[in-house]
This record gives structure tokens, sequence and C-alpha cells, in this order.
């Protein structure tokens, strides 16, 4: 046994005094005792010496102005840093780069395309009696009916434009005063084109037949209608001619015009009534005008011949009622004249009607493209609203009558 509190009390008698301890320990733990009371010993001076020493003075912060012109640490007054002066031509800083976007794995581009419905339609404004084209009026004065409901023009102008017009010419083996009314209606409406009008000529009779493409060349038309002659057939073939030129016609973008010479009477066509009225429906931007052929024939001849004659009458009533509606369906005007010498008044209405209209546009209210019919109608008004009253100089009230298309098919969404 060893006794070790003698040594440990030698070793701190200068510092401090520390109880004496008196154990009787075995020989390994007396020796870890000594060295745990002799490092004790040897750091009692150091943390003694340390707080013996004075404390460190605070440390000034810089205050000396840097460079940016403010202070040098984060204490002291706050001073505005002072601005670099950059140089003029210092590139702008580049543009944002745009977003890349990816679709998700498997599945392919997708793009969006929103289409809003636009009406385009033609107005004329005609005097019932001199067919003279009434101009001076404003968008205030047209109002737009979509199947009965109002809709709002967006759009408004007055348009005098070359046409471009196919002449359906009826030439069967009839009668001659059919074929002299054919020819002198069609050489009459010839000699009113104007150097920029394009115009085709077509004929049929059992069957139809292109004489002239369209061209800027009168005489080229004038000589077409001087070689109809002879007829091949009898048979008059109305519907399939009409529909057939629809179908040429509305190969050509913009406005088309279909003028149509003939008795109104069909008797062996493969195209029924209803289906050549679908076609008329379906084309978009054509105007047809019908010019009635044989009237003085008809006149004279108008209730003879007993039960036939009657008949026969009833035929043709009912061709100039086909040949009207044809006309008012698209916008245009039928004529029954009976003497040549009304063709040239004919033929001018029909230009002014053709040469001076007014365009209206708007956005249909109802913009499902379901390839519906939508029925049109349109109004003259005055500043009040109320029906627009039309005088001559002398203010005695004039007529007039509105030519424009009755209706048009909405678009189908998926064609």
């Amino acid at each position: 046994m060893l006794r070790i509190d003698k040594l440990n009390h030698q070793q701190l008698s200068s510092q401090t005094m520390v109880p004496s301890v008196r154990t009787h320990l075995p020989i390994p733990l007396a020796l870890l005792a000594l060295l745990i009371c002799t490092g004790t010993a040897c750091l009692a001076p150091r943390a003694l010496a340390q707080s013996q020493q004075p404390a460190p003075k605070p440390q000034q912060p810089d205050t000396s102005p840097t460079d940016s012109g403010g202070p040098g640490s984060d204490s002291g007054p706050i001073v505005v840093p002072k601005k670099k002066a950059q140089p003029d031509d210092t590139p702008p800083p580049p543009a944002p780069v745009a977003p890349t976007v990816k679709n998700p794995a498997g599945l392919p581009p997708v793009s969006l395309r929103i289409e809003v419905p636009e009406v385009t339609v033609d107005v004329g404004v005609l005097l019932e009696k001199t067919h003279q084209f009434v101009p001076g009026l404003k968008p205030a004065n047209f109002k737009v009916f979509e199947d009965g409901k109002e809709q709002k023009v967006i759009g408004f102008k007055r348009i005098e434009a070359p046409i471009t017009a196919l002449l359906i010419c009826e030439f069967a083996s009839t009668s001659y005063q059919f074929i002299y009314d054919m020819r002198n209606a069609a050489w009459d409406f010839t000699q009113q084109l104007r150097p920029q009008d394009y115009v085709a000529l077509m004929t049929f009779d059992m069957r139809t037949q292109i004489l002239t493409d369209f061209t800027q060349d009168k005489r080229q038309l004038l000589e077409a209608i001087n070689s109809l002659r002879i007829p091949g057939f009898s048979e008059r073939n109305l519907f399939d001619a009409v529909y057939e030129g629809l179908d040429r016609v509305s190969r050509i973008d913009g406005e088309k015009y279909i003028i149509v010479i003939a008795s109104g009477r069909d008797t062996f066509s493969k195209i029924t009534w209803d289906k050549m009225m679908d076609k008329i429906r379906k084309t978009p931007d054509v105007t047809i005008f019908t010019i009635s052929t044989g009237g003085f024939a008809r006149a004279m001849t108008e209730g003879r011949g007993g039960f036939n004659g009657q008949l026969r009458d009833m035929d043709y009533l009912q061709a100039d009622n086909e040949m009207k509606t044809m006309a008012r369906m698209t916008g245009g005007m039928s004529f029954q004249p009976r003497f040549t010498g009304e063709y040239p008044d004919d033929f001018n209405a029909i230009n002014q009607a053709i040469r001076s209209k007014y365009e209206l546009i708007y956005h249909p209210t109802n913009s499902r493209q379901d390839g519906s019919f939508r029925k049109l109608q349109v109004e003259l008004v005055d500043e009040e609203g109320h029906p627009l009253q039309i005088q001559d100089e002398k203010h005695k009230p004039l007529k007039y009558e509105l030519i424009f298309r009755n209706g048009y098919k909405a678009r189908q969404e998926v064609e």
C-alpha cells in the first residue's frame, strides 16, 4: 500500500488547499489516482494565469471609406454606396430564353386552333320601278337577323367590283321563238360586260356543253352566241344544267354569278328539284339571275288549245315560279320579259344589282359549326329604328327592294 495524500498536498500547497484524503487502494488504482491529481495540479496554474491577464480592448470599427463609398464594416453610419460609372456602349441584357415545354412520353404533339365564324352578306338596295341602286346608306340603316335573332354588324362597305359569271342558255329544238329570245338576251348581256369581267358560256338541251370557258374577250363570247343555229334535242334538262353549273363555279374563289336564260321548264333531268335546291343552299358565294324566254309566244297562245293548252299554261306558270325561287334564294332577281326591247333594261338592273352592293360582316351569335342552314333577314331602318322611308325630289314615297341571300349553310366542324 502507498500513501499518496502527502504528495498531493505538497504539489497544491502554493495554489490552494486540498483536504487530505487517506485511502487504501490497490496498486493499479493508486497509480490512476496519482495521474489524475498530477494533471489537476498542472492545469490549475495555467487557468489562474489566464484569469489574471487584463481583458483585451474592444476593436474599433473600420470606418474608412471603401471604393464603393460606404463604410468598411456593417457598423457605423450608413452611407449610400457610390455608383460606378458605366460606359454608354454597354450592351443590353440578353433576352430571356423561351421556356421549353415537353410533352409527356408517348403523347404526340398537340396544337389548338380556335376559329371565330364570320358571315358576309351582300345586300343590294334597288328601286322597284327603275331598278336603280340606292346610294348613301350608312351602317346604322341596316339590321341583320339570323334565325330571327339580331346580329351586331362589325364591318360595312360599299363594293363595286368586276364580276365572274357563268351564262347558262337553253338551246333546245322546241320553238324558234325561244331560241330567238335566248340569243337576243345573251347578246344584250354580253354587250354590258366590262373589260375586267370574266364570263363563260354553257348551253344545254338533253345534255350540257361548254362553248366558251371563262374569258375577258367579248368577241369570243359573241362568236359563240352567233354559232347557236341548229339545236340537237328537244329535251330541256334545266336541273342538270344548273347543278353542273354550280359545281363548276364552286371551284372559283370569291363571289360568282350564274345567269340562266331559259324557258324554265325541265323535261328529262336526272337531278330532281329538291336535290338541285339543296345544291344551291350548300354552294356559297353564288347568286343566280334568271331570264325567262318565250314570253311573247306564250302570251299569244295563252288560254288557247282547250285542255292541253291549259296544261301547257300551267307548266309555264310552274316554270316561272321555279325560276323566281332559284333567284330569290340566292339573292338574285328574276325577269319574265315579253318583248326583246325589255332586255337592255333587265340586264341593266342585273348589272346594278351585281356591281353596286353593300357588304355587311358579322360574327353570328350561334357559333356552333354543325352544318345547319341559317335563315337570314335584312331590314332598313332610320335613325329612330323605324322602317326607312325613301322619297324622290318631289317628296313622293318610293318603293324599294332588298336583294340578299336568304340564308347560308354553317360550316361542318369536321369535313
